[in-house]
């Protein structure tokens, strides 16, 4: 029986299954998307393919009701930031259109000093499997199938088995583009399936969004089949609060970073680091905020904090929690939890010695740490097996660039959260994966770098 199904995580309805798909289409589908390469994306041009993403956008906008509703109804997303995640899955394919033919023309090499040219050629390599999570349905899919289609990759993708209904919405949207039915392929597919796809010659990589489980499940038969892979895994981001002129602000950027999507964000800050002078202060607002935010329905438009994707992310979340205070933390303060809705809860005295100070917490959970100096920060925010954000605030310029250069993590944000646009690059270190998506970077990850040196 199919796992694809949703169930809405606000009432607790089911719908029907979606049909899985059978090893006959997969077999089909992977035929489908290695041709179309050999075919459609050889005889197209950057050009033409950048006018299709451009159409792609626009259908998100177009469609921005009906998709944003959608992924409400699949994972609990409050209807404001299900409409902000279509808009911006928007932009993020308009960069695309817009910035393709540049990243990807003809790259002389100044260095080159002998007779003749020599000149670097971008290509596309052929089909390529994504397999995406459930928390941004639309957002995952965008930087990873804007810039791959732009360049001429074909695109296999598997989506988070509570998703099936944004998954066909995407695809559709393909089609309705002008992509070749060969060119973007949604499958409802499982792991063994995925991985019999991985080993298959005309795969020529995969991208994953996911747990580190899945990560290395994936990335142990990409490797065993040479195959190129982009992983974004988990992470528990660092919010350093080293100085402020504005606590209230601070505080407020704070809420924001650990609760935007119902507080289930790969990126999220999860643990706030802050100077000792500045503790007390930032605790009992941060802890009052926190305990004031009342999740409610998430298809009313004023709704900040909806409830968490399912009834086993709650379970899972409770259980954290409940190991926590077993090993000696502090619930300095939480809402009661009623089923998927899971208000805010402060942790404090968390040590190195418990397993809540390096886990990631994928809910309205925050864990609330004070250090007596800028090296004790930069110290604790880097002791995670995470790295793959983090967030500083400071009024000190020399500091900023000081504690910025010694944070272990892929992104630093200074003085501000929420702050992700589609040019700039997003990715981690350390267990939180490899590979870059979004910008300039994004669009190079799956590309045949092809030397042409002519002798004259």
């Amino acid at each position: 029986m199919s796992t694809y199904v949703v169930t809405n995580p606000a009432t607790g309805e089911s719908g029907k299954p979606y049909a899985a798909t059978t090893d006959a289409q997969i077999a089909a589908a992977i035929d489908a998307a290695h041709t179309t390469h050999q075919t459609w994306s050889k005889s197209t041009t950057v050009a033409q393919r950048a006018g299709m993403i451009e159409k792609v956008a626009q259908l998100h906008r177009d469609r921005r009701d009906t998709l944003a509703e959608i992924i409400v109804r699949e994972m609990g997303k409050p209807l404001a930031q299900a409409y902000g995640e279509v808009d911006f899955s928007a932009d993020i394919y308009s960069f695309y259109a817009t910035n393709g033919e540049r990243y990807l023309a003809d790259e002389a090499i100044p260095e080159f000093e002998g007779d003749g040219t020599a000149i670097i050629r971008r290509s596309s390599l052929g089909a390529l499997i994504g397999i995406m999570p459930w928390n941004f349905p639309y957002y995952q899919v965008a930087r990873f199938a804007g810039p791959n289609l732009v360049l001429g990759n074909t695109i296999l993708l598997k989506h988070a088995s509570q998703c099936p209904e944004s998954a066909a919405a995407m695809e559709q949207i393909f089609l309705d583009a002008g992509f070749p039915a060969g060119a973007y392929q949604n499958l409802y597919a499982d792991s063994k399936q995925i991985a019999g796809m991985i080993a298959d010659p005309r795969i020529q990589g995969v991208s994953l969004t996911g747990s580190e489980r899945a990560g290395a499940a994936v990335a142990e038969v990409a490797g065993r089949n040479l195959k190129k892979v982009v992983l974004e895994l988990g992470g528990s981001d660092p919010f350093i609060l080293l100085g402020t002129n504005d606590m209230d602000a601070a505080v407020e950027a704070a809420i924001a970073g650990r609760n935007d999507n119902n507080a289930q964000a790969c990126n999220a800050a999860k643990r706030f680091v802050v100077i000792e002078s500045l503790y007390a202060e930032f605790l009992e607002k941060f802890t009052a905020k926190m305990v004031e935010m009342d999740p409610t329905d998430p298809m009313n438009e004023d709704t900040y904090l909806g409830p968490l994707s399912s009834v086993s992310a709650a379970d899972g979340l409770e259980e954290q929690i409940s190991r926590a205070v077993a090993q000696g933390a502090t619930v300095h303060a939480r809402t009661p939890r009623n089923g998927t809705y899971f208000g805010g809860v402060v942790l404090t005295n968390v040590t190195a010695k418990m397993d809540a100070h390096h886990e990631e917490f994928f809910g309205p959970v925050a864990i609330v740490y004070s250090v007596a100096d800028e090296a004790a920060a930069v110290t604790l925010a880097n002791d995670t097996p995470f790295g793959l954000g983090s967030y500083l605030f400071s009024t000190d310029d020399a500091q900023i660039m000081r504690v910025a250069d010694q944070i272990e993590a892929g992104m630093v944000y200074v003085n501000g959260v929420g702050l992700d646009s589609p040019e700039l690059p997003f990715g981690g270190i350390k267990r939180s994966g490899f590979g870059r998506e979004l910008g300039r970077f994004g669009i190079e990850e799956f590309v045949n770098r092809k030397l042409i040196r002519i002798l004259k």
